[in-house]
């Protein structure tokens, strides 16, 4: 967008004056900043916001949707900004930008931390491992806290501790209307169901509190490569295993394609490969009977498995998953029959080189254990979430990844619940959004939705859409 256009959608006094009543800034089109304060972590999405304002507090946030709502503009919120579905940015309309709003302060008596919806996950982990406290967070450090839990929040301590959501004990939200509620138990219960796996729906999420547990500072974690010759005895194997593990073990495998890092032999890398990953979320000293068959599902190319500081385990991934390249993520809710692991190694075999990747990730324990209508996340009796990832460093080659993950999805899904997980469903459309929720689970989101927004003011996002709009 040019400044030009910007000007003559508001007018330089407006925005002037929304600027003029904020602790934070706007950042516009024609300001040097402009290209970078736009750009999303997924670079697939690239859109020219009319304006970017960077909020220091919950007062700018307040004026900024009452900004957007005066002035009829199209709102995109943004955290950690990752955007797998591109929903953190927008063209000729406003990005309420969290990033600045990186404050936590953590009660280790109460075992509780709030934290600002601006801060990832690194940030969030560096607070509370001073005091050897953590909350189930993103596998990729650089993730956002905020939409990673709206949607559920699925990373290494699920089994112990469940999901993000789960632990959710408070939000602080500017709905619609600019009023700041908080959403607990006791104060807006209905707004607080929602956020727990109704993504960003409702409100924009200012700050969150959790529930933190024991957790480091060192864990029994990391990864095991295996060839792709052993793909089937590997998923197999480690099927059976999981049918047992205990609640501090959580595990993925990875099918990819070997990047080039030091710990694997060279004539490795570029080959399709089967990737186990664990961490085990108690005394690592006790942890080697839960972990050691996973060194055993086949003849390891590497074995990285062993005592790290918890902090390192959530950062390992980080250098795989830089900002800028194309992203594409689906999912669906599996069990991993013998009919599944075909499907999953035929579709692993016709992944576009390194483009494509399959994530089992392990649920159960604690996770399953939540009943399914205590929150939005209603999907607890899988065993396997599956997570297919499209994946380009530009725009070449691209459109065909995204084609074999969505061919991926469909003919897995075929071995599961139907349903998909709302932080990955990739696709806005309506039917992609119903089948993140069971019919109950979505007829009550919608309830919320009409009370909190029923012009459907938040909409990018996996819109829960209101009866107005139905």
């Amino acid at each position: 967008m040019s400044i030009d256009t910007a000007r003559g959608i508001l007018g330089d006094a407006t925005i002037a004056e929304l600027e003029a009543g904020l602790r934070g800034s706007v950042v516009r089109p024609d300001d040097a900043e402009y290209d970078r304060a736009r750009a999303v972590w997924n670079g697939a999405h690239d859109k020219h916001p009319a304006m970017i304002v960077r909020c220091a507090g919950t007062a700018d946030v307040i004026r900024a949707v009452e900004f957007a709502r005066s002035q009829d503009l199209e709102v995109a919120v943004r955290g950690g900004a990752h955007s797998i579905a591109g929903f953190s940015t927008c063209d000729d309309g406003i990005v309420i930008d969290l990033s600045p709003m990186k404050g936590a302060v953590v009660d280790p008596v109460r075992r509780r931390v709030v934290a600002q919806a601006g801060m990832t996950w690194g940030d969030l982990d560096r607070e509370t491992q001073a005091f050897g406290l953590a909350v189930t967070g993103g596998l990729v450090s650089t993730t956002g806290i905020s939409g990673f839990t709206l949607g559920g929040g699925v990373g290494w301590l699920l089994r112990r501790h469940g999901l993000a959501s789960d632990n959710l004990t408070a939000a602080e939200v500017v709905t619609a209307d600019g009023r700041v509620v908080r959403a607990d138990p006791h104060q807006h219960p209905e707004l607080f169901w929602a956020l727990r796996g109704g993504g960003g729906n409702f409100g924009v999420v200012t700050s969150l509190e959790y529930q933190l547990h024991p957790v480091g500072p060192q864990v029994l974690a990391g990864l095991i490569v295996y060839p792709l010759a052993e793909a089937r005895k590997v998923v197999t194997g480690w099927r059976e295993l999981i049918a047992d593990a205990p609640d501090e073990l959580t595990t993925l495998v990875n099918l990819t394609t070997a990047p080039p890092l030091p710990f694997l032999p060279e004539e490795v890398h570029g080959t399709r490969v089967v990737v186990v990953l664990g961490m085990y979320a108690g005394d690592p000293a006790a942890g080697e009977p839960a972990v050691g068959p996973l060194r055993t599902l086949g003849t390891p190319l590497a074995d990285l498995m062993g005592p790290m500081p918890y902090t390192a385990m959530q950062s390992m991934l980080d250098p795989l998953w830089e900002a800028g390249a194309h992203n594409y993520f689906t999912s669906a809710f599996i069990e991993p029959s013998d009919a599944a692991v075909d499907a999953l190694l035929r579709r692993h075999l016709a992944s576009p080189a390194s483009s494509g990747e399959l994530h089992l990730h392990q649920l159960g324990g604690a996770f399953a254990r939540v009943p399914a209508d205590a929150t939005a996340f209603s999907q607890r009796d899988a065993s396997v979430l599956c997570n297919v990832i499209a994946r380009s460093p530009d725009a070449s080659g691209f459109d065909t990844a995204v084609a074999w993950a969505r061919g991926a999805r469909e003919e897995i899904a075929r071995h599961g619940h139907g349903t998909m997980y709302v932080n990955f469903t990739g696709d806005s459309a309506r039917d992609r959004v119903r089948a993140s929720y069971p019919d109950a689970v979505h007829e009550r989101l919608v309830r919320v939705k009409d009370a909190y927004d029923p012009t459907n003011l938040f909409h990018l996002n996996q819109n829960i859409r209101p009866s107005s709009a139905a």
